[in-house]
């Protein structure tokens, strides 16, 4: 994973580590949208898998690199690997306990996911609302200010995080995300997925 203005480690390991504590959540069918255009009916994977590449700043420090993330309802494995394909770190977790190892073999656990985060995130994402986020499926009490033509959002507010969607998979109404960006000042999380595969 490629990096600069970096003096700790793995730093990105921690932007996107602190995404897979997002996992452990699943959420209720998104009711609030911005008066207009009816959105359109979207799925959300209680279980899956999404590999891409992602980038991250929180406004002083940046990286970027690729990832797997495989969610199941007890248990999550996040991995982030380098622009080579090296295993940067490893982030698993559940309800009970989750543990973070490096590709130094440093390894850290905790009573679960969250209890990582202050030591992973680069960016304080709020955990339990990014299996939502990463799907375009955002819970009840988001704010989902833009559709698209499809019906599918294009810009969501939740919990004083923006989060844009700029390229979904295909023209469907119900279409996963291929593009989307997380911000809220100057911390950002820019997300390319390239393949997405539902889990049983």
């Amino acid at each position: 994973m490629s990096r600069r203005a970096s003096h700790r480690a793995p730093d990105l390991s921690r932007v996107l580590l602190g995404a897979a504590s997002a996992l452990l959540l699943g959420a209720c069918t998104p009711t609030l949208v911005r008066e207009g255009s009816q959105p359109a009916a979207r799925p959300f994977l209680q279980a899956f898998t999404a590999e891409g590449r992602l980038s991250a700043t929180d406004g002083r420090e940046a990286a970027s690199g690729r990832f797997e993330w495989v969610h199941a309802a007890q248990h999550d494995r996040l991995t982030l690997f380098s622009p080579l394909g090296q295993v940067v770190a490893l982030l698993e977790g559940g309800p009970a306990s989750a543990s973070l190892e490096s590709a130094d073999g440093n390894r850290r656990e905790a009573a679960d996911v969250n209890a990582l985060l202050p030591e992973l995130l680069g960016v304080e994402l709020p955990a339990a609302r990014l299996p939502r986020w990463i799907q375009a499926a955002p819970a009840a009490d988001a704010e989902v200010r833009d559709l698209d033509t499809a019906g599918r959002p294009q810009q969501v507010f939740d919990q004083g995080w923006r989060i844009d969607y700029t390229g979904y998979a295909d023209d469907t109404a119900a279409a996963l995300p291929r593009r989307l960006e997380i911000s809220r000042g100057d911390a950002r999380v820019r997300l390319i997925i390239d393949s997405w595969t539902a889990l049983p």
